[in-house]
């Protein structure tokens, strides 16, 4: 599956479809926090996430790292391959190809029988209803394919599948064993960082350090060994590949194949994970959290809580003297002072703990960070501290963020695109100067027109929304901000509106777009 934009960017997250529900006491009750998400996230960019309370937008940070396990959709990971962690999902996948394929067949058809029934209906009501239903039949048969078509592309439509299921098999098999192998040999560097460690120390005072060169022997020929067994582990999954490849070569004009080929993804779904593999990938997804009171430990210093991730990821062992210089140099990235380190969180300002919150997941090295509403809970002189001092890491480190917030102002300075959210729901999603110039939503023209200005002599129209917004239990059908919008139609209140891209990278999901011929 191509994972680029058109402009080139690396897609580092591609969200479809999730869905967060949350159940209530009621039985058969649910709160739809987040219901039906569809986006890219670029490896490298600042991605503005934008919403009144309550829609949706801190869950869909927390559903994105996995904290809150998604309902529903695929939430694909491209920071790392298949082959770095070989999930469970992969084999059990693998394993259940016949019926999987039967049940995608048996969708198919219903597919077809609802999209018939759909064509034969007439303008109106009953139409508008049916096309709800079609969308779901759309949404199953899709899922059911991407299953499977993620993983063996071309060969989910061949005749007889089993010759390739055998191989695919395999390379999973070949693949665990070297993921247990890089894990073992992740241990075994460790062991050899505090030996180096420890001979650069002892010939500094002097003392005889002939036992830990010893030691430094063993270990680095234990690494050769390791390294050997990987290295012929890849040359096997390349022999598998290859005849993958040749059988592929035996398919080169079906255009069926073509067709499903091209679906293959080396991405990870982070939905499919079990709990021991979405915590391996832990380090690499990261969380700020709004508050920063209330998100550090009181009982710990600055130096235990910025810590405790490195010694959970195995960056460093316990009483290990590089943590601390490692755990300082984070703490200067992060505009604090080394003689903080033993310091507790009771002693420190809103803008100095915020700046320990972002030290603390910044030390294990992530590629993808959540700030959630990293900065409403500070002054506006410490807010634009903490914005430089993020968008300074973003350079340094290459980071992705996907920043949380109610303030247009901040999220229009810090994002490269921004995606508004309501009722659960994104509603659009352009470059950031693009969505402030010409905002396709009624809903985000009125958040445009909510921001406050200085100029005396700017005649800007307010656009008051009528009405509170719907319970997200039980939300309106059809487009859900249709109770409130001055456009609305008959097709708005009965049919959800398509997720549609109306120029290059500006998406809206609205039956009637402003500026737009009806």
């Amino acid at each position: 599956m191509q994972t680029s934009s058109k402009e080139g960017k690396k897609v580092l997250l591609r969200v479809s479809n999730l869905k967060q529900y949350f159940p209530l006491k009621k039985k058969g009750l649910f709160v739809k926090a987040n219901d039906g998400i569809t986006l890219d996230i670029y490896e490298g960019e600042t991605f503005g996430l934008v919403g009144e309370s309550g829609c949706g937008k801190s869950t869909l940070g927390r559903t994105l790292l996995q904290l809150y396990r998604q309902t529903d959709g695929r939430t694909m990971y491209y920071g790392r391959t298949l082959d770095d962690l070989a999930p469970a999902y992969v084999k059990k996948t693998l394993q259940t190809l016949d019926k999987r394929r039967e049940k995608w067949h048996e969708l198919k058809k219903h597919l077809a029988n609802v999209q018939k029934e759909y064509d034969a209906l007439p303008d109106g009501e009953a139409k508008y209803k049916k096309h709800n239903e079609l969308d779901k039949a759309v949404k199953d048969e899709n899922d059911a394919l991407l299953d499977m078509a993620n993983l063996i592309g071309g060969f989910v439509c061949v005749k007889d599948v089993h010759p390739a299921q055998k191989l695919f098999l395999e390379e999973y098999r070949i693949s665990s064993a070297r993921v247990k192998e890089m894990n073992r040999r992740a241990v075994v560097q460790l062991d050899l960082d505090d030996v180096l460690f420890d001979i650069k120390k002892g010939e500094e005072k002097g003392k005889n350090v002939g036992g830990l060169k010893n030691k430094e022997t063993t270990l680095r020929a234990d690494l050769a060994k390791i390294d050997e067994k990987l290295a012929d582990l890849a040359c096997q999954i390349g022999d598998v590949r290859k005849q993958l490849d040749t059988m592929r070569a035996q398919y080169a004009g079906d255009a069926d194949f073509a067709r499903y080929e091209v679906l293959r993804d080396e991405g990870i779904d982070l939905a499919r994970l079990e709990y021991n593999e979405i915590r391996r990938l832990r380090r690499d997804l990261q969380l700020i959290f709004q508050d920063p009171y209330s998100s550090l430990n009181p009982r710990m210093t600055v130096g235990n809580i910025i810590g405790e991730g490195l010694l959970a990821h195995g960056f460093f062992k316990k009483n290990d003297e590089r943590m601390q210089e490692y755990i300082i140099k984070t703490m200067e990235d992060a505009g604090l002072a080394s003689y903080f380190l033993h310091r507790f969180p009771h002693q420190f300002s809103g803008g100095q703990r915020q700046r320990i919150g972002i030290a603390r997941s910044l030390a294990v090295q992530p590629k993808f960070v959540v700030c959630d509403e990293a900065v409403s809970a500070l002054d506006v002189s410490i807010q634009s501290q903490i914005i430089n001092l993020l968008a300074d890491l973003k350079e340094q480190s290459n980071l992705t963020y996907l920043f949380i917030t109610h303030d247009l102002s901040v999220v229009k300075y810090i994002s490269d695109r921004i995606g508004v959210m309501y009722l659960g729901n994104m509603v659009e999603l352009a470059n950031t100067q693009e969505l402030f110039d010409h905002p396709l939503h009624p809903y985000t023209e009125a958040l445009m027109a909510a921001i406050p200005t200085t100029d005396v002599e700017e005649h800007r129209e307010l656009r008051i929304l009528e009405g509170d917004i719907p319970s997200p239990v039980n939300p309106p059908q059809g487009c859900k901000f249709h109770t409130r919008c001055a456009h609305c139609t008959e097709i708005c209140k009965h049919a959800v509106p398509e997720w549609k891209e109306m120029a290059p990278g500006h998406f809206v999901a609205c039956h009637h777009p402003l500026g737009r011929e009806e």
